[in-house]
Parts: C-alpha cells; sequence; structure tokens
C-alpha cells in the first residue's frame, strides 16, 4: 500500500488544532480567572496565564495552517505540559470512571504536538520552506 505522510500530517495538524482551539476559545469567552488562581496558589506570577492564550489560540491556528508548524508545536506541548503540572499532577496516577488514564488527553495533546516538531507539517502546508515548517 502506497503510504502519504503528507496527508497523515494534515490530519493531525488539523485534528489537533482544531480540538485545543476550542479549549482557548472557551478561555477566550470566560476568561483566564481559574488558571490565574491555580498559579497564585503554586507562588508564580498571575500574568503567566495570559500565555494560554498563545498556546491555545494561536499556536494551535499555526498548527493547523502549517504556518511555522514546529515553533507552533513545541509552544503548544509546553503549554500542555504546564497544564498538567500545574492542574492535574494529582490525577497522574488516577483513573477516570471509564478505566482510562485520568490525564490522558494532556497527554495526548502534549506528545502529538512534540512529535509535530519532529516531522513537521508537511507539504500541505502554508509554509514549508522555513526551518521551523
Amino acid at each position: 500500500m502506497k503510504t502519504n505522510t503528507n496527508t497523515g500530517l494534515l490530519i493531525i495538524r488539523l485534528t489537533t488544532g482544531l480540538c485545543m482551539l476550542i479549549y482557548g476559545l472557551t478561555k477566550l469567552k470566560n476568561g483566564v480567572g481559574f488558571i490565574e488562581q491555580m498559579l497564585a496558589a503554586e507562588g508564580l506570577p498571575t500574568f503567566f496565564a495570559s500565555g494560554v492564550y498563545v498556546g491555545e489560540l494561536i499556536a494551535p491556528l499555526a498548527i493547523m495552517l502549517g504556518f511555522r508548524t514546529r515553533i507552533a508545536a513545541l509552544v503548544m506541548a509546553f503549554n500542555c505540559l504546564v497544564a498538567l503540572l500545574i492542574a492535574q499532577s494529582h490525577l497522574i496516577f488516577s483513573l477516570n470512571p471509564f478505566g482510562g488514564w485520568a490525564v490522558e488527553l494532556l497527554v495526548i495533546y502534549t506528545f502529538i504536538p512534540l512529535a509535530l516538531f519532529f516531522t513537521g507539517g508537511g507539504t500541505y502546508a502554508l509554509s514549508s520552506k522555513n526551518r521551523w515548517d
């Protein structure tokens, strides 16, 4: 069977980017006050919460469009890793009510962009010639 890596990368980019973008749109609508509270509880500056907009709006859009996919994927992976450590670290050794890993979505949203960092966005992208594509 003939493989089409670029089509696969496009599907991965669109799916991952769209799913994360929905989280970002929700935060754009409702604000990031709860994230500020979590950061303050950890002794971190609350202005870091505004980074969520970069990690959940700008980076997913760039990934979906295939513009500087590698750097956008790294930003999104970092955003999700921080969310895992700050908001859900207490669930790392837990299962959800259905028997799945309690943090599986954040792990998926961390490692798929990390894979895109290593592969790049493929040829079906807005930009594919830059080293960060």
